[in-house]
């Protein structure tokens, strides 16, 4: 009697066991890996190529705390404008795997970080800066114009340009007048970079200056509108990639390798998307001899030879940047 319950009790101890394992075997394979972005500089046909089993959420730039913000994350997409307020120590080193993949311009441009910085950040989409017009047809502005067009008397107060003195300092630098910046900033523009696109639509505004992914979808739906990327370069914007909660990082390998199929490409590429790999397809849209589904509105090889990107601040560098904002604000 006694060997029988005994007997019967182990059974019980064991099924325990076995439903508490099954149990936890089906949360761990129920369990959705978590992706953060900012949703407003990412085309859709990007969001689209995402792994259908992570779960996507939009992040709130606007926290004051975004390393609070991110913990919940497994993987987080933010662009190098934001890098600043980020505490990129509690992010973990990018596999050497990953960083194979990347062109001489994504390892170059990571030289520019420090140590620590650079094994962190890992380069997953470079979106070049547009100048969106509205009735091209009376300014006449092309690829061949400079940035000087900016200081152009029937441009004044009608613009719409990026809420950033760093860009808007580094485009001054480009411009054939050393009081460039003032004259920009004394032309009563409109600064803003989340709502460029309604400015320039409904108001008597006729140029901004945004991201490409931001503007390309509007020119298939506005005629009045066409974009012009100068030959003197343009601001580029890149997104990285940072890993959080030891994230299995050979899941990412799987995810790009799709990016890099053929069709993903040309999706990527027609809406403003470049990925920064190294692989020949892409860097054959880098070259404006190679009209893409017959799009001639994509910045020309000498505009991208002729760009620029924006690197981590040393406090020197941001010092001296504050001085020459504020030195141009003066009356």
């Amino acid at each position: 009697m006694i060997k029988n319950h005994l007997n019967r009790r182990k059974f019980l101890n064991i099924a325990k066991l076995a439903a508490l394992f099954l149990l936890t075997s089906c949360k761990g394979f129920s369990k959705k890996f978590t992706i953060g972005f900012y949703k407003n500089f990412f085309p859709v046909s990007f969001i689209n190529l995402l792994p259908k089993n992570w779960k996507k959420e939009y992040l709130n730039y606007k926290e004051d705390n975004l390393n609070k913000n991110f913990r919940d994350k497994d993987i987080i997409l933010i662009n190098d404008g934001w890098l600043s307020r980020v505490d990129l120590k509690e992010f973990n080193d990018i596999d050497d795997t990953l960083l194979e993949y990347l062109d001489e311009r994504s390892k170059n441009y990571l030289n520019n970080w420090e140590l620590f910085e650079r094994k962190k950040l890992f380069p997953i989409g470079v979106i070049p800066y547009a100048v969106i017009i509205k009735n091209n047809q009376r300014y006449k502005i092309t690829k061949k114009n400079n940035w000087d067009f900016l200081l152009s008397k029937d441009l004044i107060g009608k613009m719409i340009l990026p809420n950033s003195p760093r860009i808007l300092i580094s485009i001054a630098e480009r411009i054939n007048n050393k009081n460039a910046l003032k004259a920009i900033i004394n032309q009563g523009n409109i600064y803003d970079d989340i709502n460029a696109i309604d400015w320039l639509i409904n108001t008597d505004a006729v140029l901004a200056i945004l991201p490409l992914t931001i503007c390309e979808k509007y020119l298939k739906i506005d005629s009045r509108l066409s974009i012009v990327f100068p030959n003197q370069g343009v601001p580029l914007m890149w997104n990285f990639l940072l890993i959080n909660n030891n994230f299995n990082q050979t899941l990412l390998v799987n995810w790009i390798d799709n990016l890099l199929e053929r069709s993903s490409l040309n999706k990527l590429i027609k809406d403003g998307l470049y990925l920064p790999f190294n692989n020949q397809y892409i860097h054959s849209k880098y070259n404006d001899r190679i009209k893409f589904a017959k799009l001639s509105n994509r910045p020309s090889e000498e505009c991208w030879r002729n760009s620029w990107s924006f690197n981590s601040l040393k406090q020197s560098e941001k010092v001296e940047l504050k001085q020459i904002w504020q030195k141009s604000l003066s009356p």
